[in-house]
């Protein structure tokens, strides 16, 4: 094969061909992998709202807007009956120490929280990311809470929950996503002329 004259002509379009060629590959990529992604986000969603709302059989979502964040999603948790057996509520924060924290939070029919549950943060290794509930117990001190009597910032703050050691910027993120899916949860309620 003979070797190409190297003039700007020619160096265009090998450069165009391989972008070309590039593009492609990664167009392919990305829709084979498209499925598969979207099926693993299913799966998690799906297994948080059942860890926070435990008899999950089916669920109905929706998004509703409280305040002047993003909206919140809210999952109506049927059981094998189709009885609605609790509300599970895909809250956030913007205030952690390192960005955006979401949390999932399980309401049974009366209001108290069942779990929550860290979906998403990236607060610092060691402090702030022992909101996870396989590296510390501080997420497990909501479980069980009447949202009527728990206040939900850290005890610096007047508030009932103890704060991650050396880690408050992040515990008080975790409390405002908390307080956030309270909030939303009571406006459902609310909406649907309080009956659960």
């Amino acid at each position: 094969m003979a070797k190409l004259k190297s003039s700007l002509s020619n160096m265009v379009i090998v450069l165009g061909l391989i972008t070309a060629f590039t593009s492609l590959l990664l167009a392919y990529v990305s829709q084979v992998t498209a499925g598969p992604i979207a099926e693993a986000k299913q799966k998690k969603l799906n297994d948080a709202i059942a860890e926070v709302v435990p008899g999950l059989k089916s669920f109905d979502a929706y998004n509703l807007k409280v305040d002047a964040g993003d909206s919140v999603t809210v999952y109506d948790v049927l059981n094998d009956d189709d009885v609605l057996i609790g509300t599970a509520v895909r809250s956030y924060s913007d205030n952690g120490f390192n960005g955006r924290i979401v949390v999932m939070v399980g309401f049974d029919t009366a209001g108290n929280i069942i779990k929550s549950l860290p979906l998403e943060q990236s607060e610092t290794p060691g402090l702030g990311d022992k909101m996870d509930r396989k590296k510390s117990d501080f997420a497990k001190q909501f479980d069980g809470k009447d949202t009527k009597q728990y206040v939900l910032k850290v005890k610096k703050d007047k508030g009932d929950v103890d704060a991650i050691t050396a880690a408050t910027i992040s515990s008080r993120a975790y409390c405002e996503a908390m307080q956030r899916a309270v909030d939303v949860y009571a406006f459902n309620l609310n909406r649907k002329g309080g009956q659960q």
